[in-house]
């Protein structure tokens, strides 16, 4: 296991913390962490904890909105026929079945359209256009995807279909001359809330003409459980608009959830059990991608757009035995990379890891590059052969800038996209090894000392004396939990177990302990450390450490207590 440094937080402004702590009557150290989020007034904590629909942004300040409102209300009275075209991913598959659901209690002419991942690759492609044209599609509404479609949409113009893009990623210099451009992230656009999803700019579409048709909101409100699977699976920051979302996707996620849902939180062993954000990133959004990845992504929409139960079940079988699939596949190449970084002793003390092989399936490359990241802790990029060339998907450690070090080597690529922490890219075979060293000469110069130690970021210091009910009842509701918005971690020092320390696990891995501050202190916190076995013969010789954790409750035969999670633990080297 890599040693982690730990960054605990600078305390946020004293006379902030002060006041938030007598106006909303509040332990100062929960109005530190909410200070530290950016809650400094009443109305901020209002919103904060008890965020309503109605504090949603209007629709209309997105840039092009009227436009795109205007033609599909038009398309609907003149009985056209309208394709929603999205992304093969969770974030392309749920905002697709959120404007099909909810536009299909206006409109039976509704057809989909999800590009192959292997024949077509990403966003919208020429086939998609041809298929429109095929079935009379007049309008195309293309979600998660298109901002940088130059060519595509110039192809969708000379055919005669209009195109409305509902898009969230970084524009290009140039914007596709589509009849509508719907994307937060424009220059010239004003929206006020810039990280919706990809399925949250198309929930602002039908927000906007659910409001210009005076039709109640509550229809469309059903869809949020597909918003909030959007936003917990594609890693979006958890703070307002989103925070709204996925707040009230929650809860129509765990009371009412379409079909398809139902059958995926039946098949995960969710049922009967509160579902948060982290079960949508482990449990729910893996096996709506998994169809993606590893078949069609056509097969999650089916899933996400019946409203029949039984179908929904069938789909949903098939759905957990390609993801199966694909966790074996993954931890099979896995397997496979990490022996190869293993064996070469140059790649073991590289500072960057690029491995290939032509066996690979491309589907799950992304996978494999995020678990070669978390085992080596730095930027990686794993190759596969797709279609004569080398396939690459990339990732990087927090902190470091892995477009700008695929970026230097452009010249090397066919093409490349991403962003700052993940990118894909295509190159000849015969660049694959001047890549690689390009690639590392880069990073090598580029990355830090520190970037190359696991860092785990810390809200602040407290004692084990802190942690009460009361104070857990409130860090409970910093939910929904995710980026921007991570759940509390603290940091408490020169900690003991009082006597109780045990391994247990199948391996004897894990610690269980009871956490108390001062040798012979009654207060103490039952704590579990997951793979930090090794530190089992230090800590039952009453050695004391420092400990970096989380607190949650434990319900355990009709019981429920408060428990630490134990992130990292430091020995105090007297």
């Amino acid at each position: 296991m890599i040693e982690k440094r730990w960054l605990i937080r600078e305390n946020a402004d004293f006379e902030k913390v002060d006041k938030l702590s007598s106006l909303l009557n509040i332990d100062k150290k929960i109005a530190n962490i909410l200070v530290q989020r950016g809650v400094e007034t009443y109305e901020q904590a209002r919103v904060f904890f008890r965020p309503e629909l109605s504090d949603l942004h209007d629709p209309f300040l997105m840039k092009d909105m009227d436009k795109a409102v205007k033609r599909l209300i038009e398309a609907i009275d003149k009985n056209e026929s309208i394709l929603i075209y999205g992304d093969y991913d969770v974030d392309g598959t749920t905002a697709v079945a959120v404007v099909y659901n909810y536009l299909l209690n206006f409109h039976n002419k509704l057809c989909y359209y999800v590009p192959d991942r292997y024949n077509e690759g990403y966003g919208i492609s020429f086939q998609g256009i041809d298929y429109a044209e095929e079935n009379n599609c007049s309008l195309v509404i293309a979600v998660d995807c298109g901002i940088k479609a130059i060519e595509k949409t110039k192809y969708a113009n000379e055919k005669g279909i209009d195109l409305i893009i509902c898009d969230h990623h970084n524009p290009g210099e140039t914007l596709p001359e589509a009849l509508a451009v719907l994307d937060p992230k424009r220059t010239d656009c004003d929206y006020p809330y810039k990280e919706l999803s990809g399925a949250g700019v198309a929930f602002k579409l039908m927000q906007a003409f659910c409001t210009v048709r005076q039709e109640p909101p509550e229809i469309l409100y059903k869809n949020l459980d597909l918003v909030v699977v959007s936003i917990g699976s594609d890693i979006v920051p958890l703070t307002g608009e989103n925070r709204i979302l996925a707040y009230y996707g929650l809860q129509q996620l765990n009371t009412d959830p379409c079909p398809g849902l139902k059958s995926i939180i039946n098949i995960t062993g969710l049922i009967d059990k509160e579902i948060q954000v982290n079960d949508i990133v482990f449990k729910i959004g893996p096996r709506i991608n998994a169809a993606g990845r590893m078949e069609s992504g056509k097969t999650a929409v089916e899933l996400l757009t019946t409203d029949n139960d039984k179908f929904a079940e069938k789909i949903g079988l098939e759905i957990n035995v390609i993801n199966s699939s694909r966790k074996e596949l993954d931890h099979d190449i896995t397997d496979q990379a990490l022996k190869m970084i293993s064996e070469d002793e140059i790649s073991k003390s590289a500072y960057s890891t690029v491995v290939y092989s032509e066996d690979w399936h491309k589907g799950v490359i992304g996978i494999v590059a995020s678990r070669l990241t978390e085992t080596y802790y730095r930027p990686t990029v794993v190759f596969t052969k797709s279609n004569g060339f080398a396939t690459g998907s990339a990732r990087s450690v927090p902190g470091y800038n892995l477009y700008e070090a695929i970026e230097s080597c452009s010249d090397l690529l066919e093409n490349f996209g991403g962003h700052m922490y993940a990118a894909g890219l295509t190159l000849k075979m015969e660049n694959l090894e001047p890549f690689r060293q390009r690639f590392e000469d880069f990073v090598k110069k580029s990355i830090t000392p520190e970037q190359r130690i696991p860092v785990i970021i810390a809200d602040m210091e407290i004692e084990i004396k802190d942690i009460t009910p009361k104070f857990y009842r409130l860090l409970k509701q910093f939910a929904p939990f995710g980026p921007e918005n991570m759940t509390p971690t603290f940091v408490s020092k020169n900690v003991f177990d009082n006597g109780s320390v045990k391994l247990v696990g199948k391996a004897s891995d894990h610690l269980k302990l009871k956490v108390i501050q001062h040798l012979g202190d009654n207060r103490c916190v039952d704590g579990i450390g997951f793979n930090f076995g090794n530190f089992y013969e230090y800590i039952k010789e009453y050695k004391a450490i420092d400990i970096c954790y989380q607190i949650f409750e434990n319900h355990f035969m009709n019981q429920t207590f408060l428990q630490i999670l134990i992130k990292d633990i430091h020995k105090v080297e007297k």
